[in-house]
């Protein structure tokens, strides 16, 4: 399995822009397809965004499109989520997840590893 630590999180104003970035152990990282979710105080964890094992494909939530953009770099063991023009709405604690598996991670039942989560607040 997978180890994953995400950081890079904090308090943006809305509008403004962030990246979170996951640091992942293991020398088969490359094989794992990986994935941002998110969770909102007294919501369910939803699908964010996911990347495919090589990184030339990527498949987001409807929520996100055209102002979240997930990305990998496997010669360092990283996957980040840039996130620009954020909204309040984007508040929440952002998790890495991984899966190895062929084709995306879209459902929590898919992840085989967590990340502890990285909080991004958006104020008003």
């Amino acid at each position: 399995q997978v180890q994953l630590v995400e950081s890079g999180g904090g308090l943006v104003q809305a509008g403004g822009s962030l990246r979170v970035s996951c640091a992942a152990s293991g020398r088969t990282f490359s094989s794992y397809s990986m994935a941002w979710f998110r969770q909102a105080p007294g919501k369910e964890r939803e699908f964010v965004a996911a990347i495919n094992w090589s990184g030339d494909s990527r498949y987001n939530a409807d929520s996100v499109k055209g102002r979240f953009t997930i990305s990998r770099d496997n010669s360092k063991n990283m996957v980040y989520l840039q996130m620009n023009s954020l909204k309040p709405e984007d508040t929440a604690v952002y998790y890495c997840a991984a899966a190895n598996k062929f084709g995306f991670i879209k459902t929590i039942s898919d992840v085989r590893s967590w990340g502890q989560g990285t909080q991004v607040t958006v104020s008003s």
